[in-house]
C-alpha cells in the first residue's frame, strides 16, 4: 500500500465541506499543515460562541498528546489528526466520551469495511488493535464551560511505522482493510457521525448507551482498573450515563467509575 499521486488524500477545508450535511459540526473547518496541537487551537477559539462545531485539523502534531499526558505519534499526512469545538453542551462529562467514542468507531467501521469497537473510556478498536484515540478536554470561559474533542485516527501507518512495544497494540485502518484510506471521506463520515450523535445524545440518552454497549470490547469480561492510584477487578455489568462503567466487584458489591479519574490495566 502505497500512497498515489490519483488519490486526493491532501486534506483540504474546501474539499471536506463540499456537500457536508451536518446542521452543527463542521460549518467552519480549518486545516493546519503543522501545529503543536489541535486541542490548543480549537480552544482559543472557545470565547466566542458563534464557534461552535468549530473543527480543527491538522496534517501534522509537534506535540499532539492523548489522555493522562501521553503522546499522540504520528508521521505528517498519515491519520487524522482532529479537534471539535463545542462550545456549549447539554451532555454530561460522562455522556460526551461515550458518544464521541460511538461515533468515531461507526465513521471508522464504515471506512475499514468491518466493525469498529470501543474500548473504555477513549479508545476505537479495529481486530482487537487501537485504531483511535479521543481525548476530551473542557475549558472554562465567563459564563459557560466549552468542550474541545481531540479525535486522532491512525489512517496510513504501515507495521514498520510502529515502535516494537506497540506492534502489538496499535493499527491503522489501512492495514486491517488492506486500501488505501481516503482522508477527505473519513473526515466527512466522521463529522456527519459526530453531529449525528450528538444531536441524539442530547434527545435520548438511553440511544447511545445502547449503542456503546452494543460495541464494547469489556461489557460482560472480566476487567482491571485503577481509580485514584488504587486497583480493583471485577466483571463489567453496564455503563451509566452519568457515573460511568459499573463493575461487579470480585471483591463483592458493584461499583461505579467515572472516566476521568480511571485507566483500565492489564490483568495480573
Amino acid at each position: 500500500m502505497t500512497k498515489t499521486k490519483s488519490v486526493p488524500d491532501l486534506l483540504d477545508p474546501d474539499k471536506i465541506k463540499s456537500n457536508l450535511k451536518t446542521k452543527r459540526i463542521g460549518k467552519k473547518v480549518i486545516v493546519y499543515a503543522s501545529t503543536a496541537s489541535t486541542n490548543n487551537v480549537a480552544a482559543e477559539y472557545a470565547k466566542n460562541n458563534t464557534n461552535d462545531g468549530l473543527v480543527v485539523l491538522a496534517e501534522e502534531q509537534i506535540s499532539g498528546r492523548g489522555r493522562g499526558g501521553n503522546r499522540w505519534l504520528s508521521a505528517k499526512g498519515d491519520s487524522i489528526l482532529c479537534s471539535i469545538l463545542l462550545t456549549q453542551c447539554k451532555l454530561n462529562t460522562e455522556l460526551l466520551p461515550l458518544t464521541i467514542a460511538t461515533a468515531t468507531a461507526e465513521a471508522v467501521g464504515k471506512c475499514a469495511k468491518t466493525e469498529a469497537k470501543i474500548k473504555w473510556p477513549n479508545d476505537v478498536i479495529l481486530n482487537n488493535k487501537k485504531v483511535a484515540g479521543i481525548l476530551v478536554e473542557s475549558k472554562k470561559i465567563v459564563r459557560h464551560i466549552a468542550y474541545v474533542i481531540g479525535i486522532g485516527i491512525n489512517c496510513h501507518q504501515h507495521k514498520k511505522d510502529f515502535p516494537a512495544d506497540l506492534l502489538k497494540t496499535a493499527t491503522s485502518i489501512d492495514i486491517e482493510s488492506g486500501t488505501f484510506t481516503d482522508r477527505i471521506s473519513l473526515t466527512k463520515r466522521l463529522l456527519t457521525s459526530v453531529d449525528h450523535w450528538l444531536a441524539t445524545a442530547e434527545n435520548d440518552e438511553k440511544k447511545i448507551v445502547e449503542h456503546w454497549q452494543k460495541l464494547s470490547t469489556q461489557l460482560n469480561h472480566h476487567i482491571a482498573l485503577v481509580y485514584n492510584k488504587k486497583r480493583f477487578a471485577g466483571h463489567c455489568i453496564g455503563i451509566d450515563p452519568q457515573q460511568g462503567l459499573v463493575l461487579q466487584l470480585d471483591t463483592g458489591g458493584i461499583r461505579m467509575f467515572h472516566a476521568a479519574q480511571t485507566t483500565i490495566v492489564r490483568e495480573k
